[in-house]
């Protein structure tokens, strides 16, 4: 489900990573291949990367295509449809409920509907260098 809060930067002093990451629950489709295809939900999105939980884990190097919806809240106009390749760049061990973290590298995206904001990753970029 979607977070009723605004999204919040994840903290941590030892963080290395180059984009900050929004906590951010957003229902995301995740296909490997035509056959495989999984209905989940983010953790966290950056304008570089995706965090998600699986019930299969994947290898680290795969690639994965992900579609997901920023909704207005988040974008500040109509809702905005993503799809981006990505590839796996982590993979955790499994949570008791056997859900497996996966990290994701975005490659390529493009909008699917381009009514309303028409770059909203350049808008996280953006917002991530200030």
């Amino acid at each position: 489900m979607l977070s009723e809060s605004t999204p919040r930067m994840q903290p941590g002093p030892e963080e290395r990573r180059m984009m900050r990451r929004f906590d951010m629950r957003l229902p995301a489709i995740v296909r490997l291949d035509q056959e495989n295809e999984f209905h989940t939900e983010t953790q966290n999105v950056s304008a570089r990367g995706v965090f998600f939980y699986l019930d299969k884990p994947l290898q680290a190097g795969a690639r994965c295509e992900v579609t997901l919806t920023f909704p207005p809240h988040i974008t500040l106009t109509d809702a905005v449809r993503v799809r981006f390749t990505a590839r796996v760049i982590r993979v955790e061990s499994p949570l008791p409920s056997l859900r497996v973290g996966t990290a994701a590298m975005i490659e390529d995206y493009e909008f699917l509907r381009s009514t309303g904001s028409s770059d909203f990753l350049s808008a996280l970029s953006r917002e991530a260098a200030n």
